[in-house]
């Protein structure tokens, strides 16, 4: 892959990591990195083990699990406050990547989270992909 590439896709990948929470879609960050969709998706994948849009979803579901921790915001809320369209692809995704529904995140105590600094529960309540979730964990 070309240094070029690389620089943008990196340039795409920083912006959905900014922008999380507005209207992004493949084809729009493929335009912003003068790729078309089709190259752009191949070449993400390659670099970062991901589709692009996993990629969103996973960082807006992230988002998602701060949120609900902190209370005060319906599902529904939470799933437009982080750039989600749809009520019901938001709570797939999230059942998904979490293993519970958004409703059951948000119901649960998470009190024991607050004397943990943000960053470290960031860490280690990284939402993880299905094929993630199957492979063997070495130590």
């Amino acid at each position: 892959m070309d240094i070029r590439d690389l620089v943008r896709l990196r340039k795409a990948k920083d912006r959905m990591d900014r922008e999380f929470d507005r209207p992004l879609d493949v084809p729009a960050l493929a335009r912003s990195a003068a790729m078309s969709t089709g190259h752009f998706s191949r070449s993400f994948k390659a670099a970062f083990g991901e589709s692009p849009y996993s990629y969103l979803m996973t960082r807006r579901i992230e988002r998602a699990k701060a949120l609900l921790r902190r209370g005060g915001m319906s599902v529904t809320d939470t799933c437009f406050a982080v750039g989600c369209t749809s009520l019901g692809s938001f709570s797939s995704r999230f059942t998904e990547l979490v293993g519970e529904s958004p409703s059951a995140y948000r119901a649960r105590s998470h009190s024991a989270a607050g004397v943990i600094p943000d960053h470290v529960i960031k860490v280690r309540t990284k939402p993880i992909r299905n094929e993630e979730a199957s492979a063997p964990h070495h130590p």
